[in-house]
């Protein structure tokens, strides 16, 4: 929420407007007096980092009845307040629409009672009301993701790895319940993120006699070997006839029937608090000027809107249409339309949710399908390529493919060091850093004789390749090698995976969520060094070779001063420029800067050479420290969005390959010498798309290793707008009003 409070005002104060700060949500617009303060620039520096919200938040039994309602109304009025920004959830949003419906009325009332003059009424006759969705239930229809789940889900997946490991020492069962009264999301993402055995959700009650079928599968997964069980449970789970599920009843049935020792661990408010994470800080950044945008833009017209995220756009959408398809979904539930309650919340859902049946337990295939596929990590390694290579592997076997791994890559390949997997191997992958396979970045076309002597001698007919530019590379290699190779003519994807996020065809590359996080959490440490220090700028270098994504998306999340890349072309002037501009922030009550500078930025203005010349340009008035961040980008557990977004990619990777070797087979064999038979998938602005590397190949900058075009560059202006830098809105992209209905709801979006 801070982050957007920080965004709102920031605009707010950008674009020529009096900002105003109301502390303890709706009961300080009904008290009014100190709970109504003008803000400045630095009223909300240094605060994008914190958890909660430095305003305060209220529930409000006043602001419930008209009377509450007519002295905000009058607050408001006395300081000329004509737009409001709310950030809340589903009951505050609501509130705010009735506010706005009534406040004609009110004010006529107010000039009845003589409290304020007709003329003061005429100047302030409408009131413009945007909302922000602020919800860690992530319970909101219409809107992808609410500001606060992110970061409950990151809460949750720490607690889940630190059990896993008691877990797994104890031989213990866990039953973990997680928040969501009404809504299932927080447990759901967590159940696929973390591989959960058995998974209770308020929309889907388990069918009668789960209890039989729960034990049953819990015994068969400790009897294969695994050491410990995880079951998640939301706080409103229920059984079919709408009888509540309790952790404790689920325990106690585990501790009975099988004889486990079995543990329950409540997550409650821990899931709330916290630091929040990069997608969050990014995400209410991003709303925050949407929502400013949206309120200048308004006319008597248009309906109340929420801001809210659609894939990676921006877009509005009609309050009151939200609210009703969100109260539809508890309507299902409470008649007990399960079925359409998991439609009604979204494809994204129930995406989620079949998914997670799919990967949870095996099923054995109908059949023994012809087709053999291997599996190969290619490049540096990311967080998530092994939660990718865990569903393509489970998916795979799923559909009766023979499935191989291959360790070390393109160089693995060559060696033979291919190994047939099961569904078991691939247990307990989720969670990991790196590359269990092992990674590299050697190009087919140093070894191609000895790869095509062992896709023959494997029978290969399936490549899935998860890694960087490499992996994107390598595919093409061997597509263009099939006219010399006929083995060659086989189906392969790939799928992006690298903290560069710098693959042509995708928007999102697997691992680029956890190093943006990795050199975020680096970065607040160093903010809180410099802040103590005093006048002190620290000049911190990201990976990325030549790509920007990650130090303009790192800035954005800890408010950097500046981030040079690559893309964004930057002088000597402009380098003049950013040292006046520190050196006028050292004279405020700011006194400390944060630079980010991409690896491979510019060829002669190195890290070494910015320290220099901010060194000496603030001589007197600064001093400078330089930061390499280095390998740790690369580092660490993978983000919930890395796990999931992994595991998605790698179902959906197989389910197009058994597709196209079902097109491309015929007497006995498989033949696929078309461009699409080998693509990338990705997700482009709001779907799951596949593109030929063929085509790919026309759109890339080679030398430099990256797409010509790249949507993450209309972020820099956010960057740059809200480091107080003077620049011209003109190229800002406003949202589109879109509307909510069962319709757009059904919509595959991807993410």
């Amino acid at each position: 929420m801070n982050a957007a409070v920080r965004a709102v005002t920031r605009m707010g104060i950008y674009v020529g407007a009096k900002v105003f700060l109301i502390y303890e949500g709706y009961e300080g617009l009904v008290e009014g007096g100190d709970n109504i303060k003008q803000a400045n620039w630095l009223s909300v520096s240094n605060i994008i980092q914190l958890g909660g919200t430095v305003i305060g938040s209220a529930r409000c039994k006043a602001f419930t009845t008209r009377a509450g309602r007519l002295r905000a109304a009058r607050n408001l009025v006395e300081h000329g307040i004509t737009n409001l920004c709310v950030i809340g959830g589903d009951g505050s949003l609501t509130g705010a629409d009735i506010f706005r419906s009534e406040w004609a009325g009110l004010l006529e009332e107010l000039v009845r009672d003589g409290q304020i003059s007709e003329e003061v009424a005429r100047k302030n006759c409408r009131l413009n009301i945007v909302g922000l969705v602020g919800s860690i239930d992530n319970d909101f229809c219409g809107t992808d993701m609410t500001i606060g789940t992110d970061s409950a889900l990151h809460r949750i997946m720490e607690v889940v790895d630190a059990i896993t490991t008691t877990a797994q020492s104890h031989q213990r069962t866990f039953v973990l319940e997680v928040m969501g009264r009404h809504c299932g999301y927080l447990a759901l993402v967590s159940g696929l993120a973390s591989g959960a055995d058995w998974l209770f959700i308020p929309e889907s009650p388990p069918e009668d006699g789960w209890e039989d079928l729960m034990c049953e599968r819990l015994g068969e997964t400790r009897s294969r070997g695994s050491r410990l069980n995880i079951i998640i449970i939301a706080e409103g789970a229920i059984d079919r006839s709408g009888k509540p599920i309790t952790s404790n009843y689920v325990k106690d049935l585990v501790v009975q029937r099988l004889g486990f020792d079995t543990r329950v661990t409540v997550l409650g408010h821990v899931q709330r608090g916290g630091t929040p994470s990069a997608f969050d800080r990014v995400l209410s950044s991003k709303m925050g000027m949407e929502a400013v945008m949206a309120l200048l833009e308004a006319t008597p017209d248009t309906p109340a809107c929420v801001v809210s995220l659609s894939g990676n756009q921006s877009v509005r959408l009609p309050l009151m249409e939200c609210v009703q398809v969100t109260k539809d979904v508890q309507k299902a539930m409470d008649e007990k339309r399960f079925e359409e309650a998991i439609q009604l919340r979204g494809r994204n859902f129930e995406n989620n949710w079949n998914i997670y049946k799919l990967l949870a337990h095996q099923k054995p295939a109908q059949e023994k399908s012809p087709f053999s596929m291997a599996i190969l990590n290619v490049g540096a390694p990311a967080a998530g390529m092994n939660a990718a290579v865990r569903s393509a592997v489970r998916i795979g076997i799923c559909q009766g493919h023979t499935i191989y791994v291959v360790s070390d890559g393109f160089e693995g390949l060559a060696k033979g060091q291919i190994r047939e997997v099961g569904w078991h191997d691939v247990a307990g992958w989720l969670g990991r850093g790196g590359s269990m396979l092992g990674t590299k970045r050697t190009l087919p076309k140093t070894c191609m004789e000895k790869i095509v002597e062992n896709v023959r001698k494997f029978n290969i007919q399936g490549l899935l390749v998860i890694g960087g530019f490499e992996a994107y590379e390598g595919v093409l290699q061997l597509v263009e090698a099939r006219g010399q190779y006929e083995e060659l003519c086989i189906v392969m994807c790939v799928i992006p995976a690298t903290i560069s996020n710098n693959v042509p065809g995708t928007d999102f590359s697997l691992g680029s969520d956890t190093a943006v996080n990795a050199a975020m959490e680096s970065c607040d440490r160093i903010k809180q060094s410099a802040s103590g220090t005093k006048r002190r700028v620290f000049i911190v270098e990201t990976m990325g070779g030549y790509c920007g994504y990650l130090s303009t998306v790192t800035g954005i999340a800890v408010g950097a001063d500046a981030a040079y890349v690559y893309e964004d072309p930057f002088t000597i002037h402009d380098l003049k420029a950013n040292v006046e501009h520190l050196t006028d922030k050292m004279k405020t009550d700011i006194q400390r800067g944060l630079v980010l500078r991409n690896e491979k930025c510019h060829e002669h203005y190195t890290t070494e050479f910015l320290y220099n010349l901010y060194s000496s340009e603030g001589k007197g008035i600064f001093d400078c420290r330089i930061n390499v961040l280095g390998h740790l980008q690369q580092g660490g557990a993978p983000t919930p969005f890395d796990r999931n977004y992994g595991t998605k990619l790698g179902v959906k990777a197989v389910l197009w390959m058994s597709e196209k070797l079902q097109q491309v087979y015929s007497k006995g064999r498989v033949f696929a010498n078309s461009g699409d038979t080998a693509c990338v998938i990705g997700l482009r602005k709001k779907v799951v798309a596949f593109s030929p590397v063929t085509e790919l190949k026309k759109v890339t900058d080679f030398e430099h290793r990256l797409p010509q075009e790249q949507w993450w560059l209309n972020l820099r202006l956010m960057l740059k707008m809200l480091a107080n830098y003077q620049i011209s809105l003109t190229e800002y992209i406003s949202g589109q009003m879109e509307h909510v209905t069962r319709c757009t709801l059904s919509i595959e979006k991807g993410f």
